[in-house]
C-alpha cells in the first residue's frame, strides 16, 4: 500500500472496513488520518483518528481488545480502506464481537437485532421455537452463525422482550439452562443411537443453543472458546 496513492477527504481521513480475517465478518468501520495509517502498518496493529476527541487511539489500547492486521487493501478509488484483522476479544465497545450486530426492521422502519421472526408463542420448556433458529444464514461464512446466534442471546439478557424463551432461561437461572443443557445432551445420544442424521442436526442444534446461553450466563465469550481449541491444534 503506497500512501502517496490514498485519497483522503477534506478533514484528511479516510475510511476504514475492519474485517475478520477467520470468518469475513465485517467487524467495524473506523476513520484513519496519514499518521494513522502509517502507524497501523508501520506497527501490524490498528491505529485510528478519533473525530470526538481529536487524537490519534491504538485499538485495544485500555481494552485490550488488539487487532492484529494480516492483510491491507485499498479499494478501486483509493479513497477507502480494508483491514483483515486477527480480533482479540470484541471489536464493538458494546461487548458484541461485530459494531454490525443490528438488523434494520424494514416492516417498521426501526433497528432491531437480527431475528426478525416471530418470538415464540411461550415460554414453556418444551417449545422448542427458540431464537436459535432465527439466527440469518451468514453468506460469506456460515461459522458466523455462532456469533449471530451469541450476540442475539446477549441482547436478550440485556434488553428482555417479552415471550422470549431465552429471557425465561435466564429468568429461571442458572440451575434451569444446566438441566437444559443436561436434557439437550442426552437427546445428541439418543439421536446418535438411532443412527438418525435429521435428529442429531435437529438435536445438535438445540444444545449449541442451550450452551450459548449458558456461555453468556457465565461471562464466557465466543473467543474464549476459540483462543482454547487453538491451543489444542495439533502441532
Amino acid at each position: 500500500m503506497n500512501l502517496e496513492q490514498l485519497v483522503f477527504d477534506r478533514d484528511g481521513l479516510i475510511p476504514a472496513i475492519i474485517q475478520d480475517a477467520e470468518s469475513g465478518e465485517v467487524l467495524m468501520l473506523a476513520y484513519m488520518n496519514r499518521e494513522a495509517v502509517a502507524k497501523s502498518l508501520e506497527t501490524g496493529v490498528t491505529h485510528f483518528w478519533s473525530r470526538s476527541r481529536q487524537k490519534l487511539w491504538r485499538k485495544g489500547e485500555t481494552s485490550g481488545h488488539v487487532q492484529t492486521i494480516v492483510n491491507s487493501y485499498y479499494d478501486c478509488d483509493a479513497d477507502t480502506l480494508l483491514f483483515q484483522v486477527e480480533q482479540t476479544g470484541a471489536a464493538c465497545h458494546t461487548g458484541h464481537h461485530s459494531c454490525f450486530y443490528r438488523g434494520i426492521d424494514k416492516e417498521h422502519g426501526g433497528i432491531a437485532v437480527s431475528d426478525k421472526t416471530k418470538e415464540p408463542d411461550n415460554a414453556a420448556e418444551d417449545g422448542e421455537a427458540y431464537e436459535a433458529s432465527k439466527v440469518p444464514e451468514a453468506a460469506s461464512n456460515k461459522a458466523a452463525i455462532l456469533k449471530e446466534l451469541y450476540d442475539v442471546v446477549t441482547e436478550r439478557r440485556d434488553h428482555p422482550r417479552e415471550g422470549s424463551y431465552t429471557n425465561y432461561l435466564f429468568t429461571k437461572g442458572l440451575d434451569k439452562i444446566l438441566k437444559k443443557v443436561g436434557e439437550e445432551s442426552a437427546e445428541v445420544i439418543i439421536a446418535a443411537k438411532n443412527r438418525s442424521r435429521e435428529e442429531v442436526t435437529y438435536e445438535v442444534s438445540d444444545l449449541i443453543y442451550h450452551l450459548t446461553v449458558l456461555l453468556v450466563e457465565q461471562g464466557v465469550t465466543l473467543d474464549d472458546i476459540y483462543t482454547e481449541l487453538r491451543k489444542r491444534r495439533p502441532r
